[in-house]
């Protein structure tokens, strides 16, 4: 077990957000921050304060993301054509962790990233093992056929608490996933608010 993945809950509370939307969450009973210090009232936050709130937030969402490669996604949506805070959204759907997490592969994308790793996804017929690998629209994502009765798959695929967003084709029969298109922030299934463009402003100050 990582210690993003044992401490993710504590993300939650350090936001006052469910931000993955998980029944279990702590913010759902406890709404105040961890530690000593996290009933401390909360006075208004500047501008800046609400972009970096922005930031961490997106970033945790996504199996909090290091710092560094987060900054990488930034560069690179500013780079392409169109709206930055679309592109940001459009690279980070397109992460392979996150793909097997809306495929319902797993129930999480902290045991997305681990069950990556651990080589039990393929990309057009050929093994890969790294959580940030960017899918491409069309390609065919799958379950090892080894690992389809892996007892985390089966419970994830029964999980009733989120569905497949429509930019997927998923095959639950043969443990099959293709992106059709890049999804724009609005048709993201995200639980909580998310705000794009003010993490692009916070990187751009």
């Amino acid at each position: 077990m990582t210690k993003r993945a044992e401490a993710k809950y504590k993300i939650d509370r350090r936001l006052g957000q469910n931000i993955w939307g998980r029944p279990k969450s702590p913010v759902n009973r406890r709404e105040y921050g961890p530690g000593q210090h996290g009933q401390r009232r909360k006075g208004k936050l500047s501008d800046f304060g609400t972009q970096l709130r922005a930031k961490q937030k997106l970033k945790g969402y996504y199996g909090n993301i290091s710092e560094r490669q987060f900054r990488k996604y930034y560069a690179e949506a500013i780079r392409l054509r169109g709206d930055s805070g679309d592109n940001l959204i459009g690279l980070l759907e397109r992460r392979l962790d996150a793909v097997i997490y809306r495929a319902k592969f797993v129930s999480t994308v902290f045991a997305a990233r681990q069950f990556i790793n651990h080589g039990h996804v393929k990309v057009n017929g050929k093994r890969v093992n790294i959580a940030s690998y960017q899918v491409k629209v069309g390609d065919v994502v799958e379950v090892k056929e080894a690992s389809r009765q892996l007892t985390l798959v089966l419970e994830a695929v029964g999980l009733a608490e989120r569905d497949v967003p429509d930019y997927f084709e998923v095959d639950h029969g043969k443990f099959t996933a293709k992106m059709t298109r890049v999804p724009l922030p609005r048709e993201v299934p995200y639980p909580v608010q998310m705000e794009p463009n003010l993490v692009i402003e916070f990187y751009s100050r």
